[in-house]
C-alpha cells in the first residue's frame, strides 16, 4: 500500500489554509499519498493525526518565533505564525517520539531542529560577520543558484549519490546549532548549514533549500529525497 504522508500548511490572513501544490505533486510522484494537515491545538486530535500518517513532510513558510529557542526578536525577524509554530512543535515532537520518517524543507528544516532542542539564526545577514552568498535568490524557484557540499557516508550522501550539487535558495533564517543527536551533512561555500540528519532516528532529514520546486524540472537530487522519504515509510 502507498504510505500516507502528512504535509504541514500555512495560515494565510488568519482564515485560509495553504500549501504549495509542488509539495503535493512531489509526494505523489514519489509514490506517496499526500494529506494536508491543518494547524490545530487539540493534542488528542494531533495524536490521532500521528497515528494516521506513515511519514511527515514539514514544509517551508515564514519565520519561527525565536522565543521558542530562548531568544527575543531581532529587528530583522520576519512574519511569525504562533498557531503554526505551536502545532508543528507538537506534531514534530510526536513524530520523533514515534520514530516515523520525516523530511523538513527550509522552515521545516528549522522547526524540526528547534523541536529537538537546537536553535537558529534569526537573520543570517545581520548575524554573520563575513560576507554571505545570496540565500534569497531573485531567480525563479525552479532555478538552482548555489552549490552545497555533502558529507560523505551520510544518509543524505547515500540518498543523492553525490558530494556536491546546486540547489535553490529562499531563506534568511538558518540552523545555527543542531540538536543533540543530529549531524550536519551539508553546507554552502559560505558555511551556512544546508542539511542535517538524525543519528538516533530511522529517517529524519532537514534541508534548507526547496527540493519540491525542483522536482517538476526533473532535478534528480530532489526526486531522490522524496523517494527516500516514501521508501523509509515502507521499512
Amino acid at each position: 500500500m502507498k504510505p500516507i504522508i502528512g504535509i504541514t500548511s500555512n495560515i494565510k490572513d488568519e482564515k485560509l489554509l495553504t500549501t504549495g501544490l509542488s509539495n503535493i505533486h512531489a509526494i505523489v510522484k514519489a509514490g506517496g499519498v499526500p494529506v494536508v494537515l491543518p494547524n490545530i491545538s487539540d493534542e488528542a486530535a494531533i495524536e490521532r493525526m500521528l497515528e494516521s500518517i506513515d511519514g511527515l513532510l514539514v514544509t517551508g513558510g515564514g519565520d519561527a518565533d525565536p522565543t521558542l529557542y530562548g531568544e527575543e526578536p531581532l529587528p530583522q525577524l520576519g512574519e511569525v505564525c504562533p498557531e503554526r509554530d505551536q502545532f508543528e512543535l507538537l506534531l514534530i515532537t510526536g513524530v520523533l517520539k514515534k520514530n516515523k520518517p520525516v523530511l523538513g524543507i527550509c522552515r521545516g528544516c528549522q522547526m524540526i531542529n528547534v523541536a529537538a532542542g537546537g536553535d537558529l539564526f534569526q537573520d543570517i545577514y545581520s548575524q554573520h560577520q563575513t560576507q554571505l552568498l545570496q540565500h534569497t535568490q531573485k531567480a525563479p524557484r525552479s532555478h538552482t543558484s548555489h552549490y552545497v557540499d555533502i558529507l560523505e557516508n551520510s544518509l543524505l550522501h547515500n540518498i543523492v549519490q553525490s558530494s556536491r550539487f546546486k540547489v535553490n535558495s529562499y531563506h534568511h533564517q538558518a540552523v545555527r546549532s543542531v540538536a543533540e543527536g543530529f549531524e550536519i551533512t551539508a553546507r554552502s561555500s559560505d558555511g551556512i548549514i544546508e542539511a542535517y540528519e538524525s543519528k538516533k532516528h530511522r529517517f529524519v532529514v532537514g534541508v534548507q533549500w526547496h527540493p519540491e520546486n525542483l522536482v517538476r524540472s526533473n532535478d534528480i537530487y530532489s526526486q531522490k529525497l522524496f523517494n527516500a522519504l516514501v521508501q523509509a515509510c515502507h521499512n
